[in-house]
């Protein structure tokens, strides 16, 4: 009935691909594949990453298989992650498989997790350093200090 060799689920589609003259801030999230070769200020999910030589990326990212050419500023996390030579990478790294090659720039920590995808997504988001709650707390602290000469001043 339905034979048309057009409509075959096995076909896999195309990598959306964002080219190096686009700018996103949002999150982006597909089951697809995405190849970044611009800028993304946000979070990106897809079941596979591939990170441009060009492309410059500031937020979580979450893939199956993940591979960085490019610059990516926050947290990685995948099953499958390899840094190429070209790869400039700051944050950390939760994987569980990882391969980084030769003259590619890390910065961070690495964990290897049997489910990279779905530890600590919420957890670890209170200690993100550009969560607005955290520096909060640690200004008023300081304060704290200033009672104590006065009870200096009781004892005198």
């Amino acid at each position: 009935m339905s034979t048309t060799p057009s409509s075959s689920p096995k076909t896999k589609p195309n990598p959306s691909i964002l080219s190096s003259d686009l700018t996103i801030t949002g999150n982006l999230r597909t089951t697809g594949d995405i190849q970044v070769e611009g800028t993304v200020q946000g979070d990106i999910r897809a079941h596979l990453l591939t990170v441009g030589e060009t492309a410059n990326i500031e937020g979580e990212i979450v893939a199956d298989d993940i591979v960085v050419t490019g610059r990516v500023v926050g947290k990685v996390r995948g099953l499958k992650v390899r840094l190429t030579s070209t790869a400039r990478v700051e944050g950390d790294i939760i994987h569980k498989t990882i391969a980084i090659e030769s003259g590619a720039h890390f910065e961070g920590s690495v964990q290897r997790a049997e489910d990279p995808l779905s530890t600590g997504g919420q957890s670890s988001g209170g200690m993100a350093p550009r969560s607005p709650s955290s520096p909060a707390p640690a200004v008023p602290r300081p304060a704290a200090a200033g009672p104590a000469p006065m009870s200096e001043a009781k004892s005198s």
